[in-house]
């Protein structure tokens, strides 16, 4: 099955890997709270699904850098997580896990099939762990994503508790401005062009853009800092 069937159609798999939350429908908006979601109010972040390829062991991937062998713009990651049951107040010691794509769209832990026709189901590339600080802060060092066919360029959060306990999956999305600077100039980005799936016509941040788009800030000669808010209910 293609990525962008797997998008169309919201398949249903069950991984039966520890500490990961059950895909859902790429399309359908969850909450964890049966609160609404939405930005300037003390609410809850868009609920998204985790796969196709979620991490299939992150409890074992605690690193800020998770570059590994991948080459590409910099970007450093910010994400920041609140706690919509203590009046969105920074929410220290949780669990944040990330994953994204590298700049040729392929994922680590997956691949050799329809889904993904290139290998890399031994490595782990572009994934990590990390836990807030006292600010509800974590930071990543990376290297801006690329793009495959059906979806605009993000990155996948899971949120845990500190013991553990799954609060929210969700996505990140990048400024459309941002990432067409990158895909046409930067090096080895610019050989698959532009993303074919905008932001407004992606079928997880169409109806949620408002909340999982990120500020995105710097240049692809000195790298890139991008800065995000989470919401959960701990």
């Amino acid at each position: 099955m293609e990525r962008k069937d797997f998008l169309k159609n919201g398949f249903m798999a069950a991984l039966g890997f520890a500490a990961i939350a059950p895909l859902t429908s790429a399309c359908k908006k969850e909450s964890t709270d049966g609160t609404s979601t939405g930005s300037g109010t003390c609410t809850t972040s868009p609920a998204e699904t985790a796969g196709p390829f979620p991490t299939k062991t992150p409890s074992s991937l605690v690193s800020a850098d998770i570059r590994s062998d991948r080459t590409g713009t910099p970007l450093t990651i910010k994400i920041t997580i609140n706690n919509k049951n203590a009046n969105c107040a920074a929410l220290a010691g949780a669990i944040v896990d990330i994953w994204h794509c590298d700049k040729d769209g392929y994922y680590s832990e997956y691949g050799g099939s329809g889904m993904q026709s290139a290998n890399f189901t031994s490595v782990h590339f572009l994934r990590g762990r990390q836990v807030t600080d006292a600010n509800g802060l974590v930071q990543f060092t990376s290297i801006f994503p690329g793009w495959y066919s059906g979806r605009a360029p993000h990155i996948h959060v899971h949120v845990y508790s500190a013991g553990g306990t799954s609060l929210l999956v969700t996505q990140i999305a990048f400024p459309t401005n941002v990432s067409d600077i990158v895909y046409t100039t930067a090096t080895n980005y610019y050989t698959r062009g532009k993303q074919d799936t905008s932001n407004t016509s992606d079928n997880v941040f169409s109806d949620s853009l408002a909340s999982e788009l990120a500020t995105v800030s710097g240049s692809v000669s000195a790298g890139y800092t991008l800065t995000h808010l989470i919401t959960v209910a701990a």
